[in-house]
């Protein structure tokens, strides 16, 4: 049978045990340094704690060391990677070829995954990097089902990880320079500054706006969750929730959401799919993805190029929609609609300039809502959202899943003692027979079966309706906790390593300009050229490039966006072009697009 992983993100220790308890097959985990998101970073024993709990559920750990590493960082990059395998994780996400290259030479026990940062939009970058060796690529957002399945039969053996939820980045993962550009701050080093969330002013050619002031680069959040049947006929393997800097109530909710929809989908596939761990989940609440953080949901390019992928009015998150003003009197307004609300909601609207605006609400009568101040631009009729749902964080903040394995127990006599078995685990233990006066069957199965705060719960128990001998409880219990450790021991031996052998293949077709390839180190540099690569330039975060910079390459497009895309029936433009991004502070952005490979680029201003 096909196994189908749910990939939840770990900001830390406690988020991973949440992720892991909530029904995640694989959590990806940041260490203490070298991860693509610097805010969210953590020890090595905290991985080792991780390691070991999620293994109880036969779940694994990858651990992101997926940023460009400087020469002066190699050693300490090596010997984190080295701890890391020790403490126990089950792969490491890569962006460096540096860092690639040592874990393919050292051949240890770990996987190597090949992040989205390394870009990975095509079958020949793909078939590339497992021919490098890599057993899974974490595929480019961008993608649609058909991309996907087309890399899938091209390169079957190698492992297609697919996002399927969270926010979403307006440039190809890994060939975006704009933080670096304006504030210093590379993407590459975990350090974004989230440049795409800015307000901007579009201009023409001549310098007039073209539209008032929004945030055109900012999209929605993504949302696969009734998709999955089509990405996992596509070839995808692992479905991965974005989300290291989210709080652990999010992590819940979002990953028990997910849990469900694949259970159900195999539910409705027995005997092609199952669950890559072990364990089913029971929950405290009803999983809903409308009420965790998001800007509006959208399936990216799924389905190909939609109109509906930008949130140009805000990038803060909305939530869900509750319904419109009714009535406004005073400080208190009525809700039409069906939703019901808690004292302390946080409720929000877009007002007349199209800015969201919010406010928390102080006292409820069912549809009527009380506020300390009423919004001025408030007016009747206006659509509310919710983006924090009192009730909903309140049941999350406290223990809200329970995740057990269901095993199945038998107890018998030996000429020597007896023996205890657990899913075909056994454990023999020499003992004295010794009669006993009264009936003793119930006993032995009550006490065998409190496993308590152990993963596990017995499902079924086999023993002789007739037993009849005399097992003191006390030892009853030493046997349990014995045939636990045991069956813990066996039971939970990860897969063997994956990483395919490396194989001749050619470089993809080559960047241009080509410190897109983010050599950032001497050992990244031999490994390209060894490839064949001719004088590559080094990374943008070590040496800016004289002239015009291209800083972004999105599939997302303003012009199509905006309705103005005639090669796919839009509107005729009004402006002369180029188009141009313009900052508060002035600094200027030019807009090329790339209709043959329907791309948009994003430059900095020459000067």
């Amino acid at each position: 049978m096909r196994r189908l992983e749910l990939l939840a993100p770990a900001k830390n220790l406690e988020s991973g045990i949440a992720a892991i308890d909530h029904g995640a097959d694989a959590v990806y985990i940041g260490a203490s340094r070298f991860g693509a998101r610097v805010a969210a970073s953590n020890s090595v024993d905290d991985i080792r704690q991780l390691c070991a709990y999620a293994h109880l559920f036969g779940a694994k750990v990858y651990v992101t060391v997926n940023t460009i590493v400087y020469d002066q960082e190699l050693a300490e990059t090596y010997q984190l990677l080295d701890s890391l395998e020790e403490a126990g994780a089950d792969a490491v996400l890569v962006q460096d070829m540096a860092v690639a290259d040592y874990l393919l030479n050292k051949q240890g026990r770990m996987d190597i995954h090949a992040s989205t940062q390394t870009d990975n939009r095509t079958t020949e970058k793909v078939r590339w990097l497992a021919h490098q060796g890599f057993s899974r690529v974490v595929l480019a957002r961008e993608l649609s089902v058909e991309e996907i399945s087309q890399i899938h039969k091209n390169v079957p053996d190698v492992e297609l990880e697919v996002f399927v939820h969270g926010a979403l980045c307006v440039s190809y993962s890994g060939l975006c320079y704009a933080s670096q550009y304006c504030f210093g701050r590379s993407a590459n080093r975990g350090e974004c500054a989230q440049f795409c969330r800015m307000k901007f002013d579009l201009l023409d050619a001549a310098g007039n706006s073209v539209a008032p002031q929004r945030y055109y680069l900012s999209l929605k959040d993504m949302n696969q969750s009734d998709e999955l049947q089509s990405l996992i006929e596509a070839g995808a393997t692992s479905f991965k929730i974005e989300g290291r800097l989210k709080d652990i109530t999010y992590v819940k909710n979002v990953t028990a959401a997910y849990s469900e929809l694949l259970n159900a989908f195999i539910a409705r596939n027995p005997g092609q799919y199952e669950r890559a761990s072990r364990g089913h989940c029971t929950y405290t609440f009803k999983p809903d993805l409308r009420k965790s953080f998001n800007r509006g949901y959208t399936h990216y390019f799924l389905k190909g190029r939609q109109p509906d992928i930008a949130s140009f009015d805000t990038p803060k998150a909305i939530g869900e929609y509750v319904g419109k003003v009714k009535e406004i009197r005073g400080n208190t307004l009525s809700v039409a609609g069906l939703a019901s609300f808690a004292n302390g909601d946080g409720l929000c609207f877009l007002n007349d300039k199209r800015e969201l605006e919010g406010f928390r609400v102080n006292k409820v009568e069912g549809n009527k809502l009380s506020l300390l101040k009423m919004p001025s631009s408030l007016r009747t009729g206006a659509a509310l959202y919710r983006n924090n749902d009192q009730e909903f964080e309140r049941l999350l903040s406290r223990p809200s899943a329970k995740r057990k394995i269901p095993v199945k127990m038998s107890f018998t006599e030996t000429p020597i003692g007896y023996r205890f078995s657990m899913d075909g685990v056994s454990l023999d233990v020499e003992a004295e027979h010794v009669m006993a006066k009264s009936p003793q069957r119930d006993n032995v199965i009550r006490q065998l079966t409190k496993l308590g705060d152990t993963p596990y719960e017995c499902v079924d128990f086999t023993i002789d309706n007739d037993f009849s001998f005399f097992i003191p409880s006390s030892q009853l219990t030493i046997i349990r906790r014995e045939m636990v450790e045991k069956y813990q021991l066996e039971s939970n031996l990860m897969d063997s390593k994956t990483t395919l052998p490396a194989t001749s293949s050619s470089l993809p077709e080559p960047y241009s300009p080509t410190y897109l390839y983010n050599i950032s180190n001497g050992k990244a540099r031999v490994f390209y050229e060894r490839q064949g690569l001719v004088s590559p330039a080094t990374a943008f975060e070590i040496e800016q490039p004289k002239g015009e910079k291209l800083l972004m390459q999105c599939r997302h497009c303003i012009r199509y966006s905006l309705g103005y895309c005639v090669k796919r029936g839009g509107k005729q433009p009004i402006w002369h072009e180029p188009l141009y991004l313009r900052l508060s502070d002035g600094r200027r952005f030019r807009l090329a697009f790339d209709c043959h490979h329907c791309q948009m680029n994003v430059y900095a201003e020459n000067h």
